[in-house]
């Protein structure tokens, strides 16, 4: 096991350049917790004490609603490959919709495709990894295209009804994507 640290080091950073897939977990001070597996080469260290990634239409917007509520998540990498790690980063984070003073110059930093709603940025303060020894051997054969031809079929206009519809509120109850929230 590593040592605790407070920044994304170069190690922390070639490791999840390596990484396919990683997991994000928030939670309300209420409520359910919500674990997401997310891909999609959607993920960037912007520096060593904030990262970014690219946030796509779903069916639910549990993260963006636990983030507007306390900012708290974390964002876990697993090797599936090569040498077993778990890599952690621990932070409090928040969702940059298209509408925010910031949301171009993150689309130049961060890849994005259709049905892209949000950004979510962490800043990270605190960086942990431990053996991995228990997780499993995966071969990963690629990314799955069905997101990016849902989005382009539904077109931008079917995309924003979609989120009016499934993106207001949290499972709880609690405030999603600011542009169609009530």
């Amino acid at each position: 096991m590593g040592q605790p640290r407070i920044e994304v080091d170069d190690a922390a950073r070639q490791f999840i350049a390596k990484q396919h897939l990683f997991f994000v977990a928030t939670a309300p001070a209420n409520g359910h917790i919500n674990l997401s597996p997310k891909g999609l080469d959607s993920f960037r260290v912007l520096t060593p004490r904030q990262v970014a990634y690219a946030d796509y239409t779903g069916s639910g917007v549990e993260t963006i609603a636990h983030l507007r509520e306390n900012g708290r998540i974390t964002i876990m990498f697993c090797s599936f490959q090569g040498s077993p790690n778990i890599l952690r980063l621990y932070g409090t984070g928040r969702a940059v919709e298209p509408a925010d003073p910031e949301f171009q110059a993150l689309a130049a930093r961060v890849p994005t495709g259709p049905g892209l709603r949000a950004f979510i940025v962490v800043d990270v303060t605190r960086v942990t990894d431990s053996c991995g020894f228990g997780v499993p051997l995966y071969e990963y054969k690629g990314e799955r295209d069905q997101l990016r031809g849902w989005a382009e079929k539904k077109g931008e206009g079917g995309v924003l009804d979609y989120q009016r519809k499934k993106n207001g509120l949290s499972l709880d109850g609690l405030a999603g994507l600011r542009s169609v929230t009530p």
